[in-house]
């Protein structure tokens, strides 16, 4: 059995996304094999009583093979919105590690099953291509790259790698439960569907994927300088919305449909209480929300004859040089 897309991951300093399941098992051994260096992170929600043991079967392993282990317990209050909140913790928790002990990049263990799930349930609800083709075989978020090696091979040939070199893995009990979105789509459509449809459903990945990437060629970024991004507004909504789309998914934020009409509509807002947003006449700025920072009159006399955003002040005066930025976009 051959598993390819191993050769994209060129960096030293990895982190492996790490659950005890099929999909991470597999890749765990997988990376091994392929002499590509990583430690592991897990999260422990509190969630299903075989959690201590795949935090157990964690800790076996990274000990076994010399593997840093980062865990992280939660103790939810309740499992309303769970997938959600689980994943917005996980990667709040992957963000904090790469940080603070220079990872280069992110390795989770999606695989074709997972994209196709992923790929129905935006459909469903109603979204574009940048949330429809969320699992890339190679992305950024924040300052380090992610990588998806295992996201073109369906689950059941990593189930029979493991079977056939006699790994150890857990079995999710909580996959069964249909009351998670996810759950509904795999039982019902996408382990059917990549049965009978593997090759034809790849290639398709393959060609929206690349169509995605032509349209993001048109968009011109004037300049970016730490977490301050300033586009071309190219006139058109729905480049303009496609641009903004794809900056917020690398801060690790998916627009939802309604944000993403209150932006075209209001042309300024602040998203998640994260990220201010705004579309000018000619510009589209993006950076952290700051607030609560008195501003010299000098310098605000400076942005208002030069057109900078109000909600974008802070942010550009607490970390950057004002009079450098307009030589550069100027």
């Amino acid at each position: 059995m051959q598993i390819k897309n191993f050769e994209v991951i060129n960096t030293k300093r990895n982190l492996l996304g790490f659950s005890g399941g099929v999909d991470s098992s597999a890749l765990f051994f997988l990376l091994l094999k392929k002499n590509i260096p990583f430690d592991i992170a897990i999260v422990d929600y509190n969630f299903r009583e075989e959690s201590k043991k795949e935090v157990a079967y964690a800790k076996e392993l990274a000990k076994k093979y010399n593997k840093k282990i980062y865990l992280k317990e939660v103790f939810l209050k309740t499992t309303s919105n769970f997938e959600k909140k689980a994943r917005d913790i996980r990667y709040n928790f992957f963000d904090e590690i790469i940080q603070e002990n220079t990872y280069e990049a992110l390795i989770t263990a999606h695989q074709l099953n997972d994209k196709l799930e992923w790929f129905l349930m935006q459909f469903t609800k109603g979204a574009g291509l940048n949330e429809l083709l969320s699992f890339e075989l190679q992305s950024t978020r924040k300052n380090y790259k992610v990588f998806k090696p295992l996201v073109n091979t369906p689950r059941q040939t990593l189930e029979n790698y493991l079977k056939e070199n006699s790994i150890k893995y857990f079995i999710d009990s909580s996959n069964d439960n249909e009351k998670f979105k996810r759950n509904y789509f795999r039982k019902n459509f996408s382990n059917r569907l990549i049965e009978e449809f593997e090759k034809g459903i790849n290639n398709s990945f393959n060609y929206l994927e690349e169509d995605l990437k032509s349209l993001k060629k048109t968009t011109s970024l004037i300049y970016k300088e730490k977490y301050l991004e300033i586009f071309e507004n190219t006139k058109d909504d729905n480049l303009n919305i496609k641009i903004i789309d794809e900056s917020l998914k690398q801060r690790g934020i998916l627009l939802t449909k309604k944000q993403r009409e209150e932006i075209l509509f209001q042309k300024e807002l602040v998203v998640s209480h994260k990220i201010v947003v705004t579309i000018l006449e000619e510009y589209i700025y993006l950076c952290p929300y700051i607030k609560n920072i008195v501003l010299p009159k000098e310098f605000k006399e400076i942005c208002r004859i030069n057109k900078i955003p109000k909600n974008t002040r802070f942010y550009i005066f607490k970390y950057l040089d004002i009079k450098e930025l307009l030589e550069k976009i100027a």
